[in-house]
């Protein structure tokens, strides 16, 4: 079943949905993202499948954010945080183990996604890469608390550097749990569901007792608002999104000589 930018199959108990834009390394407009969350939520009861892949179609795990429907106003930018925002709640409100299967580059929210995961399985040529802080725009998705719970001080520079980090740093510093050939991926991770949900009504159980607590999420939400409404207020946010179209723009012009 296709949704828009949403594919969704069913196989083995494994419900896997693939963010399907690969003309744009799988960016996410606002309505791909509501959607995501509606789909992740009506799988995660474990009522029809064990488990829920999340994965890219191409080269892409996901851009991210479409930056071509960037907000241009404040109430849109506190809507857009909380259509990112709410796809973190619906992933860890699951009865069913959700892993992402990373299978490219995951830019900054895309990536901030897998980290509510329970699982991060990449390919060789997975990469992780969070340029908010060199664009002037606010880390969301909780991941002001997720990233510094599975990679401590390194999220320092993940953002504040916004370096880009490889399939093999994230495997060291403990980013990805996992690595496997392209064509191992989907079949790796529907593997580890198998595995993993024996028993739905107990892997629901540690589910909820392992991963992060409803109020820590909500707190870190908070905090990223109020930090994405003074990047607003600052002008940062427009200046960022400004100096990243006119050095894209400039990438794509033909350099001409006399």
């Amino acid at each position: 079943m296709t949704d828009n930018y949403l594919n969704v199959h069913i196989e083995g108990g494994v419900a896997v949905l693939t963010l399907n834009r690969p003309d744009k390394l799988n960016a996410m407009d606002a309505s791909t993202r509501v959607r995501l969350a509606q789909t992740i939520r009506r799988f995660g009861t474990g009522d029809v499948v064990r488990g829920i892949v999340l994965t890219g179609t191409g080269r892409a795990f996901s851009a991210g954010e479409d930056l071509q429907t960037v907000p241009t106003t404040y109430p849109e930018i506190r809507d857009a945080f909380a259509t990112f925002h709410d796809i973190t709640r619906a992933i860890l409100e699951t009865r069913v183990p959700v892993i992402a299967a990373v299978n490219g580059i995951a830019v900054g929210g895309a990536s901030e996604i897998t980290l509510c995961c329970d699982l991060r399985i990449a390919t060789p040529a997975a990469e992780y890469y969070q340029p908010e802080n060199h664009r002037g725009i606010i880390i969301s998705n909780a991941s002001s608390f997720l990233l510094g719970r599975l990679v401590g001080n390194n999220a320092m520079r993940i953002i504040l550097g916004s370096e880009r980090i490889d399939a093999d740093e994230a495997l060291k510093i403990g980013l990805v749990d996992e690595i496997v050939p392209a064509e191992r991926l989907l079949g790796r991770a529907a593997e580890v569901i198998g595995q993993w949900n024996p028993d739905p009504r107990i892997t629901a159980l540690h589910l909820d007792l392992l991963r992060p607590r409803t109020e820590d999420i909500e707190d870190a939400f908070a905090r990223e608002n109020k930090a994405a409404r003074e990047a607003w207020a600052s002008g940062a946010f427009t200046e960022g999104i400004e100096s990243f179209w006119i050095s894209k723009n400039a990438a794509a012009s033909p350099t001409t000589s006399n």
